[in-house]
């Protein structure tokens, strides 16, 4: 049994409900590995007690939390600090605590780039196409330009994408239904949608007209291969899955948290996933 100290580093994670994140899974295997002395913990906050809840915390010595929904507005809010990412895509996942201030960023970006990497696709190689206009498609979309992709954006509802596209300058938009024969014209596909994920309708996705060589990508993990990744392996195409986006934008905050910079590896994924 790992044992901690009085003066163990401790973070968490807050959402409500929140007994389905995993991240107390990514960091928990993260401390035992590295025989940190810290703890990491699922804490289950209502919305109405945010605020109160996260400057208690700050004051009991947490080092910070991840922030899931319905929190993650209210973040963004409380804090005294934005670091520029999370300013750019309007969204703060992770809290940090220092000298008295809290402090907000957000890894979607670093962890759907790092997860990219980690499945030999080249961020910036070709055009990307995303799917959706949430907060999501806005982090990955900032994250692919500063990679050097020109993205084009396309949602069921077209008014959501020109939304999204005011906020990510540069950013293109093109009617959901022409996504299946615009297809050719792009190195990467990336679902951002709740589509295909475990309880949620199917993702109608053709990929007939697919480039040779084409990534596919969906952040959904739940299940770990989506139909869309499948049909793409099927096809001879490159998948990335979703899983890894989570993994890797946990490297950067358990770093800052705990004092140790971790590794994501095949028995990271083989935990988290079971």
């Amino acid at each position: 049994m790992k044992l901690i100290s009085g003066s163990a580093h401790v973070a968490g994670v807050i959402g409500w409900p929140v007994a389905h994140s995993r991240s107390p899974r990514i960091h928990g295997t993260w401390l035992e590995r590295h025989g940190v002395d810290g703890a990491y913990v699922p804490l289950a906050i209502q919305p109405q007690d945010f605020i109160p809840a996260v400057q208690g915390l700050a004051k009991a010595g947490f080092r910070g939390v991840n922030v899931t929904i319905p929190h993650k507005e209210a973040a963004f809010a409380l804090c005294d600090e934005v670091e520029a990412f999370a300013r750019r895509v309007g969204a703060v996942n992770m809290l940090t605590f220092e000298n008295g201030r809290i402090i907000g960023r957000n890894y979607d970006g670093y962890g759907y780039i790092a997860n990219l990497r980690a499945h030999g696709v080249r961020p910036g190689a070709g055009a990307a196409l995303i799917l959706g206009a949430g907060g999501a498609a806005r982090a990955i979309a900032a994250a692919l330009q500063d990679e050097g992709a020109e993205v084009t954006l396309t949602n069921r509802t077209r008014e959501r994408a020109e939304e999204l596209a005011r906020l990510v300058p540069g950013a293109r938009v093109l009617d959901w239904e022409h996504r299946a024969e615009a297809l050719g014209d792009y190195a990467l596909l990336v679902n951002t949608t709740a589509l295909g994920m475990t309880g949620e309708g199917p993702l109608e996705m053709d990929l007939d007209g697919a480039a040779p060589g084409l990534a596919v990508s969906d952040i959904v993990y739940a299940p770990l291969e989506t139909a869309l990744l499948a049909d793409a392996r099927a096809r001879g195409l490159k998948p990335v899955e979703g899983l890894g986006m989570l993994l890797h934008q946990a490297v950067p905050a358990f770093e800052r948290w705990f004092g140790v910079r971790p590794a994501v590896d095949d028995e990271l994924y083989r935990i988290v996933a079971a």
